[in-house]
């Protein structure tokens, strides 16, 4: 059995990533970057998953389509 995905926060993906949080946001309103995820009223996070598959071919990123999803 696969182990669950995690949720990461955004302090987490700064790091890992390099990025900026403005880049990232930038990026995610372009559709290069993985979008992040409501996870309580104030809250938001990405799924460790996405972020590594991201970091792996930033260049090559695109969004899996709905029908790819194993989750």
């Amino acid at each position: 059995m696969r182990e669950p995905d995690r949720i990461i926060r955004l302090k987490t993906v700064l790091s890992r990533t390099g990025l900026s949080r403005s880049t990232i946001y930038r990026k995610i309103a372009e559709g290069t970057f993985p979008a992040q995820l409501k996870i309580s009223t104030n809250g938001t996070g990405w799924h460790e998953s996405d972020i590594n598959r991201w970091i792996a071919d930033p260049v090559s990123w695109r969004p899996k389509r709905q029908c790819d999803e194993g989750r």
